[in-house]
């Protein structure tokens, strides 16, 4: 379905798309702090669904 390269490119983007998002982040909550009251449910809702979705595909397939 998908080349080697194409597997190490995405694998790479990923990891590097989500530490520049947990940086800024980070850096951000510190400087903005009445914003960020309330995100971290935001995160572990999305999560979740995000979850429930894959087990619902996965419990579904035949």
């Amino acid at each position: 379905m998908f080349s080697s390269g194409q597997l190490i490119f995405a694998s790479f983007f990923v990891v590097a798309f989500t530490l520049i998002i947990v940086y800024s982040y980070r850096k951000d909550r510190k400087d903005q702090e009445e914003y960020f009251k309330g995100s971290f449910k935001i995160i572990l809702f999305m999560m979740g669904l995000l979850f429930s979705l894959f087990l619902i595909k996965v419990y579904t397939q035949k």
